[in-house]
C-alpha cells in the first residue's frame, strides 16, 4: 500500500505545476484569438480562475510531495 501512495504522490507532484502551466497556456492563447470586444470579459474570467486554481494546484503538489517522503506511511497518530 506505501509504494501505491509513493507513486500516486509522485502523479500528484507533477500534475499540480503541469496543470498550472496548462491553464496559463490555455488562457493565453484564448487571450491572442479573442476579438477585441470580448476580451476584457475573458480576461476577468481568466483572472478569477486563476486565481482560484493555483493555490488547489499547489496543494496538490505539497501533498505529492509529502506522499513521496513517506510522511502517510503510517496509520493513525
Amino acid at each position: 500500500m506505501n509504494a501505491i501512495k509513493k507513486a500516486a504522490g509522485f502523479i500528484w507532484l507533477i500534475l499540480g505545476p503541469a496543470s498550472i502551466i496548462a491553464l496559463l497556456y490555455r488562457a493565453i492563447h484564448e487571450f491572442s484569438t479573442l476579438p477585441a470586444e470580448k476580451l476584457q470579459e475573458a480576461r476577468v474570467f481568466w483572472i478569477v480562475i486563476i486565481l482560484i486554481f493555483i493555490p488547489i494546484a499547489l496543494g496538490f503538489t505539497i501533498f505529492g510531495w509529502y506522499a513521496i517522503k513517506g510522511e502517510y506511511d503510517r496509520v493513525g497518530a
